[in-house]
């Protein structure tokens, strides 16, 4: 009986602390509830409510916390998840320039021209027409741009047109003529100019772009200014609330502009590039508003390195420094031009083509962690992984690094597509170097890698299993710009599929699980803010998505074609599919 009477009491403290007035509970800003909340902590925990008061979690649970905590706004999640928000470890900005067609949405070479005529008829003769992201694979015509294509349709404007992933352009004879590219032009050292009949130029040129693209004008910040926060805030409808910008520059101007001089990014990147003075002005107005920032930094050369002020880490949480980073060891496969150790499939005698000597590479690298900067190189071809990772190896074991712990510095490789022998990758096992990969290249560029890849480079690229569990190497997820879009790369990442639907080395893929975890709390990691962001637990910063499907369960194209309902940053609602989100709680 005695048992029993306890058993009643307990039964009835428990009913009483549910029934508290709503005075009587904590008060909070924000529940989520009645869903799946994927919490990516270390057990990879599922709940159904999240509380946040001000921009942090407070508590994480189940409907109980309904009647711990009270809030002036409630979200019924009716099923749907919340998961931590994509920290995306490599993008570049590339908001739409007023000069801009919207090439990436042609489906055909006559779309193109239909659009440059236009454009064409709304600047005026002489202005230049310029634009990004086409791609051969997504034309009727199946095949490269070319200055005669160009040339039909806008012959009184000279025209570059940036190919989707920034690795190569098609240019008109406008444009050469200003550049003063003809037969006679010799071939750039770190890039190749595409020619036809008789040696003339065909009208591509890859990797080094600025050969013509340096004569394009700057359009200016102030006109740049609000298309770089559409793209911006286009990044949140993608539930992305963190990313590493990898275009960034210490200079007042961005590269190829009158800023930092550097052969390794074409100057067409201009317009879009925040650089960090630009950046800091931006988000000390409107930080709450957008997606946090780590800015990577292109490396300006050792003296310009040594004036800055600042390094790795300097910043705060909504914008902070990163790696120096995007000064390429290599080309990519969209020139195509990454740097192997085998012959590209086909072409007997070319490997692609690296960008540094041994030399000049090292003391880039040697520079950087003098002054206590991380690395983060890209690094695409199987070639250029080891030239890099070598350069890395003798500057971590020899330069001391008073800002970070002997294994803690967290020098990264960017991209990694084409795995590395074995030893590469065990040295960079030893030394701590980790990895920041797109998964969705395996998608967007699985008719490029057919064509020039072996069958075992073909198996391997992009590879996510061996280097993670055979080799123990730490790896983020990233996008790039091959399309952007976090929900593709999962879809890459565990069933290595490409749009045909053939998988590639299924044995590389991993599970939703860690494919999720590699594309949020990795991420935090690689910035050092894993105690801040990249999970759903208290303390941690609200920075959140709802998705309308379960991506532990859903159907495997629905990566492919779902979209994000919801995201939260700093427990701020800043975008909300199909509504215009009014600024605040």
């Amino acid at each position: 009986m005695a048992v029993s009477r306890r058993i009643g009491l307990l039964g009835g403290l428990i009913a009483a602390t549910l029934a508290l007035p709503a005075s009587a509970k904590e008060a909070v800003d924000l529940i989520l509830h009645h869903g799946q909340v994927i919490t990516v902590d270390r057990a990879f925990t599922l709940k159904t409510a999240v509380a946040v008061k001000g921009e942090r979690i407070v508590a994480v649970g189940g409907e109980e916390l309904l009647e711990a905590y009270s809030a002036p706004k409630v979200i019924d999640l009716a099923g749907r998840t919340l998961m931590p928000g994509f920290i995306d470890t490599h993008l570049h900005p590339k908001p739409v320039s007023p000069n801009d067609i919207a090439v990436q949405d042609a489906k055909s070479i006559a779309e193109v021209q239909a659009m440059l005529r236009a454009k064409a008829k709304a600047l005026g003769p002489g202005k230049w027409i310029t634009g990004y992201g086409w791609q051969e694979s997504n034309f009727a015509e199946k095949r490269n741009l070319s200055r005669a294509d160009l040339d039909a349709a806008a012959p009184s404007n000279p025209v570059a047109l940036l190919r989707a992933g920034s690795h190569s352009a098609a240019y008109n004879s406008a444009a050469f003529k200003i550049a003063k590219v003809d037969k006679s032009t010799p071939e750039p050292a770190t890039g190749l100019i595409e020619r036809g009949p008789g040696g003339e130029p065909s009208g591509i040129i890859r990797e080094r772009m600025d050969v013509v693209s340096k004569f394009i004008p700057d359009p200016g910040w102030e006109a740049m200014k609000g298309p770089t926060i559409t793209w911006l805030k286009q990044m949140l409808a993608l539930g992305i609330t963190s990313f590493h910008d990898a275009s960034g520059t210490i200079d007042d101007e961005p590269v190829g502009k009158g800023g930092t001089a550097s052969k390794d990014l074409d100057p067409l990147w201009g317009a879009s590039n925040m650089t960090w003075k630009r950046a800091r002005e931006l988000y000390a107005a409107m930080g709450s508003e957008l997606p946090r920032i780590t800015m990577y930094i292109i490396h300006p050369g050792a003296a310009r390195l040594a004036q800055f002020p600042y390094h790795t880490g300097y910043g705060d949480n909504r914008l902070r420094l990163g790696a120096i980073g995007e000064n390429a060891v290599d080309g990519g496969f969209t020139g195509p031009t990454a740097w192997l150790l085998a012959d590209y499939k086909g072409q007997p005698g070319f490997r692609g083509k690296g960008r540094f000597t041994d030399a000049e590479l090292q003391e880039l690298v040697d520079s950087a962690a003098k002054l206590g900067w991380q690395m983060g190189l890209h690094a695409i071809g199987d070639a250029a992984i080891v030239q890099a990772v070598k350069a890395y190896h003798n500057a971590l074991t020899t330069i001391p690094d008073s800002a970070h712990a002997a294994n803690d510095r967290r020098w990264f490789l960017d991209h990694f597509t084409i795995m590395p022998p074995e030893d590469t990758m065990a040295t960079m096992a030893q030394d701590h170097v980790m990895i920041s990969q797109q998964p969705n290249f395996l998608y967007n560029l699985d008719d490029r890698y057919s064509a020039l890849l072996d069958d075992w480079r073909l198996a391997h690229n992009n590879a996510i299993s061996t280097p993670v569990y055979k080799f123990g190497l730490f790896m983020a997820f990233a996008s790039d710009n091959l399309p952007i879009g976090p929900l593709v790369g999962l879809y890459a990442a565990t069933t290595r599929k490409g749009p045909a639907g053939v998988p590639r080395g299924p044995e590389e893929a991993v599970s939703r699980a860690e494919a999720i975890r590699m594309y949020t709390a990795n991420g935090a990691y690689l910035s050092w803010e894993e105690n801040e962001k990249g999970t759903l637990e208290p303390g941690k910063l609200a920075d959140m998505i709802v998705l309308p499907f379960d991506p532990l369960t859903a159907p495997e194209e629905t990566f492919l074609t779902g979209k994000v309902d919801m995201t939260f940053v700093g427990g701020k609602l800043v975008y909300q599919r199909g509504k215009k989100v009014a600024l605040g709680r």
